[in-house]
């Protein structure tokens, strides 16, 4: 048998069934995928032992709100992400790519850092307020409450959909648009019969982003006073109400359940429609504006401004009274806060590409029943809020203490055993375990990508599978486990809750000394730090747009 024949025989079994995996990398993803579970594990375990009424926990009013929150963010997002994605992609936009940069750049900025800076814009007594007071204007709508919540979660969420929503315009192929226009179709009608159907699956990945983010947030409901579940969690934990707080977790996460199980309905419905990819077409397709291009950037301008420059203001704002104290206590800014930042978030982002690898490379290459499944149990982590997650460690970090001081009491050498409970391998674990499908997508992307005609050659030359992948794949896949890493460090960066709840005792970061700004009322402080923040986000920023080609 030739070499040829060999290679095609090896071809057509590749991943044909679970009892042809490669046995080291299943077990090696499933170790991964069983310790991104091992918290949900845990916090169901503690639940069930809880010795508190259920009845106690019927809080309707602050569970319709959590759900009402989701829907009105999520779909407002929709309404913003989808135009600016179309307007950017399909059309004759002056300034195409600037706006496509500007409309992205809000994911940098941390929602709670946005509600910080709208609180001291438009509040009872912020900068527009006090203008608008010098001319007559009494009062304004205030700021707090269900609709600045949902304003500020929005201007901050809504450019997942604008990223998803534009990847899917990126990929689409355009002669499907022509072949409409041969039937007479309008641009209107051939949008909606034609376009709309391709981009559904890119606005639906994400709308749920968005619905998991407005639904897990927990900074910007209490900056701006609305009841929702994860401050409802929030403040049966500091009030020593633990089981509580476990029990009001597993309600939150039943609603988390809910939205992956109608996303995954969505994506079922649309799994038998075409999607093309971007091809060459004999005409152009991009749609001239006309007479809509003044309103078009109008439109984009004020999504911008809000976004950008109303924060951006504030903060500059902030910068240039040197930081004064509103507040009666004057915090001083360390710069130590920005490196423990970033090294945590550099941490969390080596850990995520080197666990994401092997899953990655599992899924896209071993298509199986158990791939599937360690595919999957890794997202599940994604979909637990920061505050959940943050509470289960509690949990655990607090149990395994116990337990080594109880061995310790019969078997002195115990004592030797490294703690965990607030610890910075615990912080890290609880970013990986939170961030992780983010570096398993990307990762997974690139691995998808990858002629296996490569790697067979490789192992026809003699080359060990591991010996294969090291030389042949890994290289390839590289720009995927960067991308992926880059995203994992943006948005560790902004992580609070998880941070607030797991950070080790003296280890400041910048969210957690922002925060600690917020409870002390010296809004001033907050600009150094805010603006180190958004800088070094950026830059991870920088890194995913420019994989988008």
């Amino acid at each position: 048998m030739s070499a040829l024949e060999r290679l095609d025989g090896s071809l057509a079994r590749f991943g044909s069934s679970d009892s042809e995996l490669p046995t080291g990398l299943v077990l090696l993803s499933g170790a991964i995928a069983a310790a991104v579970l091992s918290p949900i594990a845990w916090l169901l375990f503690r639940v069930v032992n809880a010795e508190t009424d259920v009845s106690l926990l019927t809080q309707p009013t602050t569970l319709l709100t959590s759900i009402g929150l989701v829907a009105v963010v999520t779909g407002a997002s929709v309404l913003l992400g989808v135009p600016l994605a179309f307007l950017t992609v399909r059309t004759d936009l002056p300034f195409r790519r600037f706006w496509t940069i500007a409309v992205a750049l809000p994911l940098v900025i941390p929602s709670y850092l946005g509600a910080f800076t709208y609180i001291s814009a438009f509040g009872p007594s912020g900068y527009v307020a006090d203008a608008l007071a010098a001319v007559g204007v009494e009062s304004i709508p205030s700021i707090y409450g269900f609709s600045g919540t949902a304003l500020v979660l929005t201007l901050y969420t809504f450019p997942y959909v604008f990223i998803t929503t534009r990847a899917s315009l990126l990929s689409f192929d355009e002669s499907l648009i022509e072949a409409a226009r041969t039937l007479q179709v309008s641009r209107l009608e051939a949008f909606r019969r034609v376009t709309l159907p391709q981009l559904v699956p890119g606005i639906a990945s994400g709308a749920l982003l968005v619905a998991l983010y407005a639904l897990s947030d927990f900074g910007t409901p209490n900056l701006l006073r609305l009841e929702v579940l994860t401050q409802a969690i929030w403040v049966e934990f500091n009030g020593f109400g633990r089981e509580t707080a476990a029990m009001l977790s597993l309600q939150l996460l039943t609603i988390t359940a809910v939205i992956l199980a109608v996303q995954s309905r969505v994506g079922d419905t649309t799994q038998g429609a075409y999607v093309g990819t971007r091809a060459g077409t004999s005409g152009d397709t991009t749609v001239s504006l006309g007479a809509w291009t003044a309103p078009a950037l109008a439109f984009c301008s004020a999504v911008v401004t809000m976004c950008l420059a109303v924060p951006l203001g504030v903060l500059f704002v902030w910068f240039r009274r040197g930081g004064s104290s509103i507040g009666r206590t004057r915090l001083v800014f360390e710069w130590s806060y920005a490196t423990n930042s970033v090294l945590v978030s550099v941490a969390a982002a080596v850990a995520c590409a080197l666990a994401a690898i092997p899953v990655a490379y599992l899924a896209a290459r071993h298509r199986s029943t158990v791939t599937e499944i360690i595919d999957r149990a890794t997202y599940v982590g994604y979909a637990m809020p920061g505050i959940v997650l943050g509470l289960a460690l509690v949990f655990f970090g607090v149990a395994y203490g116990s337990t080594v001081s109880d061995i310790a009491s019969v078997v002195p050498a115990a004592n030797y055993l490294p703690t965990l409970y607030q610890t910075l391998p615990l912080l890290i674990f609880a970013y990986v375990v939170r961030f992780l499908p983010q570096s398993v997508g990307a990762t997974r992307s690139s691995a998808m990508r990858v002629d296996r005609n490569l790697t067979e050659a490789a192992r026809l030359l003699g080359r060990s599978p591991l010996a294969a992948f090291r030389e042949v794949s890994l290289p390839l896949i590289a720009p995927g486990v960067f991308a992926g890493a880059a995203l994992v460090f943006l948005t560790t960066m902004k992580e609070l809750p998880a941070t607030l709840l797991l950070q080790p005792t003296g280890f400041d970061t910048l969210v957690t000394y922002i925060w600690a700004i917020r409870e002390s009322g010296s809004y001033g402080a907050a600009a150094i730090p805010a603006l180190v923040l958004i800088v070094v986000s950026g830059l991870s920023m920088v890194v995913i747009l420019s994989q988008e080609k």
